[in-house]
């Protein structure tokens, strides 16, 4: 029988902390729990906000840590709450009389973090027209927000770290480098028409930035035009979209957020047909943007770099173009 394990993620904002759970509480992993939330109280943390999305479930033994935990947050001013709770844990909180305890109240999001990887899917979120640009888009859990650039600059550590977790250990980590993707969000903040979208739950769990090149004035500087010639000749779009980067952790909706980030995107540049390149030999990019809805229209040649690379496009909604 496989042992049930436990990520245990910590993230601290001056006297206020977010504890990031992955897996199940159960016998095995509720010692890592107890020592986690204990941590925190010893650290002096005032409120204690613990992500529930990607825990599958939780037995009766780890709610008793999460309820003496909350005591005796309470016996020194602080506070302890849970966010995002399958339904199984719902139904525990339930039938023990413990949502009051420990569960935040919805009208009340906890102020989101940050972190990311590339991705793809099929239908965006709905959105409400009298919605302000910047209010959270909500969707089991998940909301899309658009940065302004000073917001980006802001985060950019954060979303830097969530595009390393994203490839740590598989084999596209070499095709990226931390300081490669933070020039590269600088140069494209720096683009007309950049925009950067994030998704969030009380955590950072994926987002995609580009900027728009077209015939309508908006630039078209990346290859010296090169880029939208081939484009132009592939695809018979001169408008479309560059998505420098898309990134998502990995997540229990991770492919109904990549495709979210995507969409949204496309319909904030008003395009059609999202462009992304890769390097040749970053299989494992390739065979995600695939997985994703992205069709590879193959190797470039004429386009600065080291090496010719992949030219992906994407058109909204997820339709495959037709290849001229």
């Amino acid at each position: 029988m496989a042992l049930s394990r436990l990520d245990i993620h910590r993230r601290n904002r001056g006297e206020r902390t977010l504890v990031t759970l992955a897996g199940d509480i159960g016998p095995a992993t509720t010692p890592l729990l107890r020592a986690a939330v204990e941590q925190c109280l010893l650290d002096g943390v005032t409120e204690i906000d613990i992500d529930l999305t990607t825990v599958g479930s939780c037995d009766a033994r780890g709610l008793d840590v999460l309820l003496s935990a909350a005591r005796r947050a309470g016996r020194v001013h602080a506070r302890l709450r849970l966010h995002h709770p399958c339904a199984q844990i719902a139904r525990l909180l339930d039938a023990t009389g413990s949502t009051s305890l420990l569960l935040t109240a919805p009208v009340s999001p906890v102020p989101p973090t940050a972190s990311s990887d590339l991705m793809s899917t099929a239908t965006r979120a709905p959105e409400d027209p009298a919605r302000r640009p910047d209010q959270p888009v909500l969707r089991d859990g998940v909301r899309l927000r658009r940065l302004t650039r000073r917001q980006a600059e802001d985060m950019r550590e954060d979303i830097a770290d969530l595009a390393a977790e994203s490839v740590a250990g598989t084999l596209g980590e070499a095709y990226h480098d931390r300081g490669d993707f933070l020039h590269r969000l600088a140069v494209t903040a720096h683009r007309p028409g950049f925009a950067l979208v994030v998704a969030e739950t009380t955590v950072l769990v994926g987002c995609a930035f580009g900027f728009p090149v077209g015939s309508d004035g908006s630039d078209g500087r990346q290859g010296g035009g090169t880029l939208q010639e081939i484009i132009q000749r592939l695809t018979s779009c001169a408008r479309f979209v560059v998505l420098t980067q898309v990134v998502a952790h990995p997540h229990a909706q991770h492919r109904d957020i990549a495709h979210r980030l995507q969409q949204r995107l496309l319909t904030d540049l008003h395009s059609s047909l999202g462009v992304t390149l890769l390097h040749p030999a970053d299989r494992g990019a390739r065979a995600a943007f695939s997985s994703w809805g992205w069709q590879n229209m193959g190797e470039v040649l004429g386009l600065p770099g080291p090496v010719a690379p992949c030219v992906l496009t994407l058109s909204a909604g997820g339709q495959p173009l037709a290849r001229r």
